[in-house]
């Protein structure tokens, strides 16, 4: 649960970094809230971490999507900040480490995790904000 509250914070200080005004602010921290939550449920019961990332970051997206229209923002507003706590900072820090250091094995180790991560989070964006379009078309909005 601490974790839930720090995820919420790191995305409060990007959405103020990014210059979110008003009540989207706190929007744009729940978002980053909601899908730390959702990668904290997702990852023990998963042994994939691919998945986990990629359905955090659908909830991201959707939950993004969802505040953008209620409040007539733009979804990046919240997308980016919510995103943020998802970021794969520790697996990139080993890649680079392993880089440095000229260790060739575990540089490709941390650099392939590093690498999927990356790509589950692209591909969780992608996929949800492809729904949120279709679903947008078929209701005609």
């Amino acid at each position: 649960m601490m974790q839930w509250f720090w995820a919420f914070l790191g995305s409060l200080g990007f959405s103020l970094l990014y210059n979110v005004r008003g009540k989207n602010v706190f929007l744009a921290a729940l978002s980053g809230m909601l899908g730390w939550m959702v990668y904290s449920f997702a990852s023990p019961r998963f042994s994939n971490e691919f998945l986990s990332y990629f359905l955090a970051a659908m909830v991201v997206t959707l939950s993004a999507e969802a505040f953008a229209r209620w409040q007539k923002a733009p979804a990046t507003t919240f997308l980016i900040a919510g995103i943020i706590p998802l970021v794969p900072g520790k697996a990139l820090f080993y890649t680079m480490r392993a880089a440095v250091g000229a260790q060739r094995g575990y540089f490709l180790a941390h650099g392939a995790l590093t690498l999927s991560i990356a790509l589950a989070i692209a591909a969780g964006i992608m996929a949800a904000a492809s729904l949120m379009r279709t679903l947008m078309w078929r209701m005609g909005k």
